[in-house]
């Protein structure tokens, strides 16, 4: 099984942005576990970040041929992108949302998901373990 993880803007931050928010784990460990927890399940899991919508858009379409599902925190486009909810429906892999906050303690603008409805589940709150949770839901769901 092949798994793209994507993570949106400002994430390459994780670990020195808002630690009281997003805890204090970088996106270079969250990255390492994921391809390690991965590779323990016989899985390939592939890591792209990008502040770019585009770049996200691209890799999810690229990921047609050969990824079989995705995790995808897509940050703050995740309250504001149609064109990323419309390339994860485009592609017909399961996808889970994850994200690190619990996004419904936290702002109302926050508590729309403009990508909850095209994939398979949604992950909140339990900061670098919601990664962690989601692939596991995510692998288990594959080998279904």
């Amino acid at each position: 099984m092949n798994i793209l993880v994507l993570h949106g803007p400002n994430l390459n931050l994780l670990g020195a942005r808002e630690p009281e928010v997003y805890g204090k784990t970088t996106l270079a460990e969250i990255d390492a576990a994921l391809i390690k927890q991965g590779r323990d399940r016989g899985a390939e899991v592939r890591c792209f970040q990008s502040n770019h919508e585009g770049a996200l858009i691209d890799r999810i379409h690229e990921a047609r041929g050969w990824a079989h599902g995705l995790i995808v925190n897509a940050g703050g486009l995740t309250h504001t992108s149609v064109a990323l909810r419309d390339a994860i429906a485009s592609v017909a892999l399961p996808a889970i949302e994850v994200h690190l906050s619990n996004v419904f303690a936290r702002e109302e603008f926050r508590h729309r998901s403009l990508i909850s409805g095209v994939c398979v589940a949604v992950v909140s709150g339990f900061g670098a373990s919601s990664y962690r949770l989601g692939l596991e839901g995510l692998l288990e769901r594959l080998a279904r």
